[in-house]
């Protein structure tokens, strides 16, 4: 139930991050806290926990809520289940290609200096995030396809955001494989991550 409980930690992080994908896409805006969240994420590949990759529970509050929806059946974005089930099918070509994996960890690190210096949310840092999903992560199939309002998704600021939080989401996807989640946990283990997920907002 321990390691459950954790793997629910990934997926409210997965959620959330895709969520903030689809305000930035629709909206040119993103929520500046949950932005964060996500990106200081991407920072923190040696976490000694789940719940220290997002800087602490709290800060999921949003994710597991939305989480809750989705196994409660109570989905308001018939969008997210989708852009959710792509970035995980992704995270399997992904991990599955180790040069790939690679020049994406390097390419982290060549930035961690700048994220701790400037924050992990200045444009700079979001740019070469969005460069760096833009010219490893994009050219994997499936593609995921962010739908969005076409002024703000013409606006490159707006693009290299929606690819660094998709990084995000995709770092998210990789903590709940590596935590022993698989899409059996979608069909037979709902009812017990709804009461993950309860525990964790009481």
């Amino acid at each position: 139930m321990a390691e459950l409980s954790e793997r629910t930690l990934a997926l409210a992080g997965l959620a959330q991050a895709l969520a903030q994908v689809r305000r930035i896409a629709d909206t040119g805006q993103a929520n500046a806290s949950v932005l964060q969240t996500a990106l200081d994420s991407v920072f923190r590949i040696d976490a000694s926990s789940p719940s220290a990759v997002y800087g602490g529970i709290a800060q999921l509050r949003p994710g597991l809520m939305l989480a809750q929806d989705y196994f409660s059946s109570r989905v308001k974005d018939e969008h997210l289940p989708r852009l959710g089930l792509a970035v995980l099918q992704l995270e399997r070509r992904f991990v599955q290609d180790g040069a790939m994996t690679e020049k994406v960890l390097s390419g982290i690190r060549a930035q961690a200096d700048n994220a701790q210096r400037l924050g992990s949310a200045h444009p700079d840092v979001i740019a070469a995030l969005g460069t760096l999903y833009a010219d490893t992560l994009s050219h994997l199939r499936p593609r995921v396809l962010v739908q969005g309002n076409p002024h703000y998704l013409g606006q490159p600021g707006v693009v290299a955001e929606v690819r660094a939080v998709l990084l995000a989401a995709v770092r998210s996807a990789v903590l709940w494989r590596q935590l022993g989640g698989s899409y059996w946990d979608f069909v037979l283990r709902k009812r017990a991550i709804v009461d993950s997920i309860d525990a964790r907002l009481d």
